[in-house]
């Protein structure tokens, strides 16, 4: 996740990368966005790239693999 956003107010972008870049810095691809303040429905991800990537042998953090969960769940 690359952290964007105003101070007191972030918003994550939910990215793949590459596990020797930094945090923030050079990404693959952007594939949704989290925003923890927001109320109700706060992450936004395209599954199909998600699925993509995770199948070429992506790992997601543990976070992004929560909220990969959940999506799953909400769309079965």
């Amino acid at each position: 996740m690359k952290r964007v956003g105003a101070k007191n107010s972030p918003v994550f972008r939910i990215v793949v990368a590459d596990s020797r870049s930094p945090r923030d810095g050079k990404f693959i691809e952007e594939v949704g966005t989290y925003q923890p303040l927001k109320k109700g429905e706060n992450v936004v991800m395209d599954l199909e790239r998600v699925k993509y990537w995770v199948s070429k042998g992506a790992q997601p953090s543990d976070t992004v693999a929560s909220f990969i969960r959940k999506a799953t769940r909400v769309v079965a």
